[in-house]
């Protein structure tokens, strides 16, 4: 089952990483980087159930 309640230790820490990454990168960059950022965490999640319902929460 897909754990939807806060999860992540230091999320403002997190959230800040996560904005420098994309610091000095154009669109095209930035949303590539996202794409490589959401399908390693697919991968090391795995399970393809939970992947589905991880798309059908975001949407």
């Amino acid at each position: 089952m897909l754990n939807l309640a806060p999860n992540i230790s230091d999320p403002d820490g997190f959230y800040e990483e996560l904005i420098r990454a994309h610091e000095g990168l154009d669109k095209a960059q930035s949303d590539a980087l996202d794409a490589r950022l959401i399908l390693t965490l697919a991968n090391h999640i795995g399970d393809r159930a939970l992947l589905s319902q991880a798309i059908a929460a975001a949407k």
